[in-house]
C-alpha cells in the first residue's frame, strides 16, 4: 500500500489566523498574522498546481485587516471601525495575482451568494441590500433573496466521537477519549489529543482501508485542547500544522 504524502506543505512566517475556501477557483486564501509587529499580510495557494499564487500581501493599514470572503479567485478583505471595535468595514478586493483591484471604504460585505457578495452602504438607513460586481466593486442591483440565494460550501468537518463507538484500534490513546473522526470513500480520518510522555500533543492519521497510510502531529507544546483539526474539500485534507504551516493531502 502506497503511503501518502502532502501535495502542499507550505510553511508561513506568522500564525496562520483564518484560511478561506475558493472552491470556483480551486483557491485556500490565508491570513497570517505577526502579532509582535502588528502586521497581517494575506495568501493565496492553487489547491489543483500547489503553487503559491501570491503570499505577503498587505494593506496600508498594516493590522486592521482581515479576511471576508472569497468568489471566483477574488479575495475580499475587511477593515474594521476602529483598533478597538471588531466591527467589519469597508472592502478591499485582491486578483488573482494578489494586485488591488477596488477598495470601497463605505460599505459592508453581509454575506455571499450564489451570484457573488451582498454588501451594503453604511450611509443608508434603512439598510438596503445590493449584489456587488466582485471583480469591480460596482453594484449589479437590488439584492433578490430568490435569485440570489446563500453559497454553501462543500466543505466538511470532522464528527466529534467517543473513541469507544470506533470499530478499530488506535495508535495511542486519546487523551479525553474523545476523537475528530471522518470518512472518505475508503478512508478514514482520525485527530485527537495524546501524550507523549507528560506534554500534550494533537496528532492526525489516515487510513486507506486497513491499512495506516499517513500520519502527522499537527499540534505540539500545547497548553490546552485545540478545536477540529481538519477539513475535507473535496478530495482534500486540509489542516494546519503548529499555527505556522498549511498541508494539504490528496485522498
Amino acid at each position: 500500500m502506497t503511503q501518502l504524502l502532502p501535495f502542499i506543505s507550505k510553511q508561513f512566517n506568522g500564525i496562520i489566523w483564518r484560511m478561506e475556501i475558493d472552491e470556483i477557483g480551486d483557491t485556500i486564501y490565508l491570513e497570517v498574522r505577526k502579532t509582535e509587529d502588528k502586521l497581517v499580510s494575506f495568501a493565496a495557494v492553487d489547491l489543483l498546481s500547489g503553487q503559491t499564487n501570491f503570499e505577503d500581501i498587505t494593506l496600508p493599514e498594516r493590522w486592521l485587516a482581515g479576511i471576508e470572503a472569497a468568489y471566483n479567485n477574488i479575495l475580499l478583505l475587511h477593515g474594521y471601525q476602529g483598533q478597538n471595535a471588531p466591527v467589519h468595514r469597508g472592502l478591499t478586493a485582491l486578483a488573482e495575482d494578489g494586485s488591488v483591484l477596488w477598495s470601497n471604504y463605505s460599505i459592508v460585505f453581509d454575506h455571499l451568494s450564489i451570484n457573488g457578495p451582498v454588501t451594503y452602504a453604511t450611509q443608508i438607513q434603512p439598510r438596503k441590500l445590493f449584489l456587488t460586481d466582485v471583480g469591480t466593486g460596482a453594484n449589479i442591483r437590488q439584492f433578490d433573496s430568490l435569485s440570489d440565494s446563500e453559497y454553501i460550501n462543500n466543505i466538511v468537518f470532522p464528527q466529534s466521537v467517543n473513541d469507544s463507538e470506533l470499530n478499530f484500534k488506535l495508535p495511542v490513546k486519546s487523551y479525553d477519549n474523545v476523537v475528530d473522526y471522518l470518512t472518505y470513500n475508503n478512508y478514514r480520518v482520525v485527530s485527537l489529543h495524546t501524550l507523549n510522555g507528560e506534554q500534550l500533543v494533537q496528532v492526525m492519521y489516515v487510513w486507506d482501508g486497513e491499512v495506516l497510510v499517513y500520519q502527522d502531529i499537527l499540534n505540539d507544546n500545547i497548553q490546552k485542547m485545540q478545536p477540529e483539526a481538519f477539513i475535507l474539500c473535496k478530495n482534500r485534507i486540509i489542516y494546519i500544522k503548529n499555527k505556522t504551516g498549511l498541508k494539504v493531502i490528496s485522498l
